[in-house]
């Protein structure tokens, strides 16, 4: 089987890094390129067509939620939400659930210390269940 090809999409350089760096320690996924804006990440797509995005919300130009919106529209594809802003029964998470979205998850707090395996497992984990998600145009 090949390998599970993400592309990340975050404003945040550190996020972006150590989404990569966790993402990528696992043998099943592949860390195909990393966007800092929706803007980068269009093209990205088209040239890279991966199999899962994982999208912030907050992010200069345009933001995740907008993006979600035009990307389930024209090119639906698993999406996992990872944010500040992503916290369960979030106005905002319940949102990106409606428009689309496979999972979210909060994004990795810099001093969490003992609790990034933890976090790194299930990062890994929403990845695989949402390249297994069967996507549908929306009619």
């Amino acid at each position: 089987m090949s390998k599970i090809r993400v592309l990340i999409i975050d404003d945040s350089l550190s996020v972006r890094t150590i989404l990569t760096e966790i993402l990528n320690s696992s043998p099943d996924i592949e860390v195909v390129g990393a966007a800092e804006d929706p803007i980068y990440a269009r093209e990205m797509i088209k040239a890279l067509d991966p199999d899962v995005l994982t999208l912030d919300i907050e992010m200069p130009r345009m933001d995740g939620i907008t993006f979600l919106k035009n990307l389930m529209r024209l090119r639906p594809m698993p999406v996992v939400m990872i944010s500040a802003l992503t916290e369960s029964n979030a106005e905002v998470t319940l949102t990106a659930l409606a428009l689309g979205a496979i999972d979210f998850v909060a994004k990795p707090q810099a001093d969490s210390g003992d609790g990034l395996e933890e976090y790194a497992e299930e990062i890994i984990a929403k990845v695989k269940m949402a390249a297994q998600a069967n996507i549908l145009k929306p009619e």
